[in-house]
């Protein structure tokens, strides 16, 4: 006999009700879950999410998102661990173009912060952020948190996702990988595997290993939506951060450092022999390139990194190198 049954609350499938998946970047960063950001140090990853907090603070669509969706201006929490605030964090806002009036920090100067703290839910209460990014992870887990530990781990990421739901806001995590390159993607962020299991989505950020200065993100896990395709960006010394946009890249090739040349720049190299003698109509171009493995939508973005023109003639597009 069952002892304080009346305890016990069942819920029927077929009272609940269907709720769409709301995105702040889609399929990247759902609202409502949890987000990991993870890659080796010194590979952008801090640099690319300022970059976005940038745009979403003033309310600007990103260049590689798939969806339509209009955004208004929305409030941010940054904390980070690693970082100066006023020598390198916002710095780098400004330079990306923040409206820092909307980035929010909370002041843990007399008491370190961590995930269990009060005071992360009361400043999600008080800011209305609608993004949360704790950079890194490691850094806000608590003195006596072991991160390799599972019972220790699950209470803190659980905690984290009820916040998450509770506010609708999306919440980010950053951090470092294991040095351990035998290992699949998915096990090589450091600590206990529940961490990437508590998220919704997982990204990688990795370098090219022939073009230090070209990083690309690579999603290795979605539970919302079909994953997505990886985008790159460049982080150079005189221009700084530019987007590229989506690249023919796969995160084992990006980690292994085997994608020694990305089909990024194949594309470029192919346009380039291929329009060396004029121009082309843009279906032969695509039907060259489907037989070099080369995607359309990599192909167009080496077209749009080159400059090359684009001109209507009899109801056919035509690309040619100016």
């Amino acid at each position: 006999m069952f002892m304080d049954n009346e305890k016990l609350k069942l819920i029927n499938m077929e009272d609940v009700q269907v709720e769409e998946v709301k995105w702040l970047l889609y399929p990247l960063i759902p609202f409502g879950k949890i987000t990991i950001l993870q890659g080796d140090p010194g590979e952008g990853k801090t640099t690319v999410m300022l970059h976005i907090i940038a745009r979403l603070t003033k309310g600007e669509p990103l260049a590689f998102c798939e969806d339509d969706a209009e955004y208004e201006p929305m409030n941010v929490i940054y904390q980070t661990a690693e970082d100066g605030l006023g020598d390198t964090i916002k710095p780098r806002l400004l330079d990306a173009g923040a409206d820092c009036s909307k980035v929010m920090v909370i002041d843990d100067s007399d008491e370190p912060l961590t995930i269990s703290d009060d005071r992360l839910e009361m400043a999600i209460e008080v800011s209305g952020a609608k993004l949360v990014v704790l950079d890194p992870l490691q850094g806000y887990l608590g003195a006596g948190v072991d991160m390799h530990r599972a019972n220790e781990i699950r209470p803190l990421m659980h905690r984290l996702s009820v916040l998450a739901e509770k506010y609708q806001c999306a919440v980010v995590l950053i951090g470092h990988m294991n040095k351990n390159s035998m290992s699949k993607a998915g096990y090589r962020a450091l600590g206990s595997i529940d961490i990437p299991a508590a998220a919704r989505s997982v990204i990688v950020c990795g370098r090219m290993k022939d073009d230090p200065e070209m990083r690309v993100l690579c999603q290795i896990k979605n539970s919302l939506a079909p994953e997505a395709q990886a985008i790159a960006f460049r982080l150079d010394r005189e221009t700084g951060f530019r987007w590229i946009g989506e690249v023919d890249v796969t995160v084992d090739e990006l980690i292994s450092g085997e994608c020694k040349t990305s089909r990024f720049q194949e594309a470029e190299t192919f346009l380039q022999e291929t329009l060396q003698d004029g121009e082309l109509s843009a279906t032969e171009i695509y039907s060259l390139a489907e037989k070099e493995g080369i995607k359309q939508k990599t192909l167009r973005n080496a077209k749009n990194k080159m400059g090359v023109t684009v001109e209507k003639k009899n109801n056919k597009w035509y690309w040619k190198i100016v």
